[in-house]
C-alpha cells in the first residue's frame, strides 16, 4: 500500500486519530473525510508535509462522498454514533452513511474498504444500536462484497469516553452506579485496533472477511469498576442498579436540556438495553490475532492516563489534558 490514497472518514474521532498515525508512518497518503475540515488539523503534525489532508465530507451527501472518495486505492469508515440527537440517528449515521460510502467506492474502483462496525451487532437486537450496526454491516457487504469488517468491544486508550468517563465521576461523587454488574466486555486497546486495521489494508486475504478485536482478558463491569477504583487511588462504594430501574432513570436522563459543557446525554435507554448482553469476541470468531496483532493487556495502558485522576491531582490539569 506503500504512496497509495487511503481516505479515512471518521478520522477525527478516538479510533481515527490512531488509524490516521499509524498510515501516515507506513508512508501512505490520508485524506480526512469530515464534515468541518478544521477539525483534522490537528492530525496533520502526525505526517508530512501534505501527507495528512482534511477534506470536507457529509455522509448525508452523496456527491460530496464520491468526490472525496475519487482517485482512493483504499477507503475506511469509522463513523459511528452511541446515542441520537437530531438528525444523527442511528440509521442515517450507521446504515444510509456507510451504504452511501461503500456504494460510492465501488462506483470509484477502490480496491479495498474497511468498514468498523461493533461486538455484538445483531440484526435481532432489542438495541437500536447493535441492531443499526449489524444492518449497516449487511448494506455495505451487498454494495461492496469484498469489504473486511472490524468489530471491536469496548475500546480504551488515552482519550477514551469509557475509564476516562468513570474515573471523573469517580472524584466528584461518593459512589458508583453499575448497571450490568456481571455482563462481562474484552476491553481493546485503540492502537491495537489502529494496527488491526493496517493489517487488513496489507494483506488481500482479508478481504470479504470479519474480524471480533477483544483484549487478552475477559472482565465482568464490577470488575473494570475496581480496576479503574484501584488504578486512581480512590475508595468508592459501587452500587449495582437494576436494569428495570436504569431504564426510568434514562429515560429521564436522554430528555434533559444539558448545559453546552456536556455534550451528550449521561445515559440512554439503549445503552441500557445495550449492557444486558456480554461484549466478547466469539469462540469461532476470527479475532486479532488472525491479524498478527498481540493484543495488549488493561494494566499495560490504564496508569499512563488515569494517573490524572488520582487523590491530589490538580483538576484543571485534568482538564486541560483533557
Amino acid at each position: 500500500m506503500k504512496q497509495k490514497i487511503v481516505t479515512v472518514f471518521g478520522g477525527t474521532g478516538f479510533i481515527g486519530r490512531h488509524v490516521v498515525r499509524v498510515l501516515a508512518q507506513q508512508g501512505l497518503q490520508v485524506r480526512i473525510a469530515c464534515r468541518r475540515p478544521e477539525e483534522g488539523l490537528r492530525c496533520k503534525p502526525m505526517g508530512d508535509v501534505g501527507q495528512i489532508v482534511p477534506v470536507a465530507a457529509n455522509i448525508r451527501n452523496k456527491d460530496s462522498i464520491a468526490a472525496v472518495i475519487g482517485g482512493s486505492d483504499a477507503v475506511i469508515n469509522l463513523i459511528g454514533i452511541l446515542y441520537k440527537r437530531g438528525p444523527q440517528n442511528f440509521d442515517s449515521i450507521h446504515i444510509d452513511g456507510p451504504l452511501t460510502i461503500a456504494s460510492a467506492a465501488s462506483a470509484c474502483g477502490v480496491r479495498r474498504l474497511i468498514h468498523m462496525s461493533a461486538l455484538g451487532a445483531d440484526v435481532k437486537s432489542d438495541s437500536e444500536y447493535a441492531r443499526s450496526k449489524a444492518l449497516g454491516e449487511r448494506a455495505v457487504k451487498d454494495a461492496f462484497p469484498d469489504c473486511t469488517v472490524l468489530r471491536p468491544s469496548i475500546v480504551f486508550g488515552p482519550e477514551d469516553d469509557f475509564f476516562n468517563q468513570f474515573a471523573a465521576l469517580a472524584r466528584l461523587l461518593p459512589a458508583l452506579p453499575v448497571i450490568g454488574p456481571k455482563t462481562k466486555f474484552q476491553p481493546v486497546y485503540v492502537g491495537d485496533v489502529a494496527n488491526a486495521v493496517s493489517a487488513c489494508l496489507a494483506d488481500f486475504e482479508t478481504s470479504g472477511l470479519s474480524y471480533e478485536l477483544g483484549g487478552p482478558l475477559v472482565y465482568t463491569f464490577q470488575e473494570l469498576m475496581e480496576i479503574m477504583l484501584a488504578e486512581i487511588g480512590r475508595k468508592r462504594l459501587l452500587v449495582p442498579v437494576p436494569f428495570w430501574a436504569a431504564t426510568v432513570k434514562a429515560f429521564f436522563l436522554e430528555h434533559l436540556r444539558l448545559p453546552f459543557f456536556i455534550p451528550k446525554p449521561l445515559l440512554t435507554r439503549d445503552q441500557v438495553r445495550l449492557l444486558r448482553y456480554d461484549n466478547v469476541v466469539g469462540i469461532n470468531s476470527l479475532g486479532i490475532e488472525s491479524l498478527g496483532v498481540t493484543p495488549t493487556p488493561l494494566y499495560a495502558v490504564l496508569p499512563t492516563y488515569l494517573n490524572r485522576y488520582r487523590r491530589g491531582k490538580d483538576v484543571g490539569q485534568a482538564k486541560r489534558v483533557n
